[in-house]
């Protein structure tokens, strides 16, 4: 079993409150959840409105499967107009790593 971790640090657009920062954070990580079946969230800089600490894992048999999968999600919000990806990290745990 492979479980990996992605980070996604982003800036907001033309954001200006904390209640505008939701609306636009709460549809990418539903879409992120819908469209990879991953589990995804708001993980941090929950009192700044401009930034963004997205939080993805998934769980799979195969490390090559969960690369792929967090890979989609990256670019899938790196492609996102409204927002601006800072960074990724990504970690990758698996049976070696006990």
């Amino acid at each position: 079993m492979y479980v990996g971790a992605l980070e996604l640090d982003v800036l907001l657009g033309d954001v200006h409150s904390l209640k505008e920062k939701r609306s636009v954070v709460r549809p990418i990580v539903a879409e992120l959840r819908r469209r990879f079946e991953v589990a995804a969230a708001e993980a941090g800089d929950q009192d700044l409105h401009r930034r963004a600490l997205v939080g993805v894992a998934c769980v799979a048999a195969d490390h090559a499967h969960v690369v792929d999968v967090l890979d989609r999600c990256e670019r899938l919000v790196a492609s996102r107009p409204e927002i601006e990806l800072l960074s990724a990290r990504t970690r990758i745990m698996g049976p070696e790593d006990d």
